[in-house]
């Protein structure tokens, strides 16, 4: 697809990237891989290393790239140092980009703008109530707090926060949440541009759907 003002977001298990033969460990530039080497974890270093290839796949397909031509880095405005931080497309200064990993989940977003995305399992409920307090909105917990089960509601709530965040929290931000049966998943992506959701499985031609939705 072209890169106008769209923003395309993909959701996949951690298997289902790493079954790929064309996304492997190579792809990753040294830093990522002295980073991805201090993850003692198999199962969460599985996880951080099919959202870094993710989201390459999902460049390549934005901007017709191939996955080794799209370089990642991070950069930290807070501390000024590269490496961590808030991701970015080496040399696409106008494109936005983020990813995220939960349990053998992943997603991946690219497009023109601020752009945040995270995936949280189905089954996760969110807490404790004092965490929750401090950092989802006060109108969202009471809404969730009048339902019999609370806990998928809270969920929802959650994974829009951190997507809104990853993408700057900017007032023109549109929000589309949804849930991935098939995968057990709760995905919500932030952006400016329209998002077009990639709905197929990573490894087949994709149905895409296209939101307006404003938050």
């Amino acid at each position: 697809m072209s890169g106008g003002r769209a923003v395309l977001a993909v959701v996949a298990t951690t298997a289902e990237v790493l079954a790929r033969p064309e996304l492997h460990e190579g792809l990753l530039a040294p830093w990522e891989r002295r980073r991805l080497d201090r993850t003692r974890i198999p199962a969460r270093r599985d996880d951080v290393l099919a959202a870094r290839l993710l989201v390459r796949l999902c460049a390549a397909r934005f901007t017709g790239l191939s996955p080794d031509e799209s370089g990642l880095g991070q950069y930290c405005a807070a501390c000024g140092r590269d490496g961590h931080g808030r991701p970015y497309l080496d040399g696409r200064p106008g494109l936005g980009v983020s990813m995220s990993h939960a349990d053998g989940l992943v997603a991946a977003a690219v497009g023109s703008g601020p752009v945040g995305v995270d995936v949280e399992p189905a089954t996760r409920r969110p807490g404790p109530p004092s965490v929750l307090r401090r950092l989802l909105p006060e109108a969202g917990l009471r809404e969730a707090a009048a339902l019999p089960d609370p806990g998928p509601a809270l969920l929802r709530l959650w994974v829009r926060c951190e997507a809104l965040f990853k993408a700057g929290g900017g007032p023109g931000l549109r929000l589309l949440e949804w849930t991935d049966h098939g995968r057990g998943a709760v995905v919500a992506v932030a952006a400016e541009a329209p998002v077009i959701r990639d709905v197929g499985r990573t490894g087949a031609v994709c149905k895409r759907e296209v939101s307006y939705g404003a938050t």
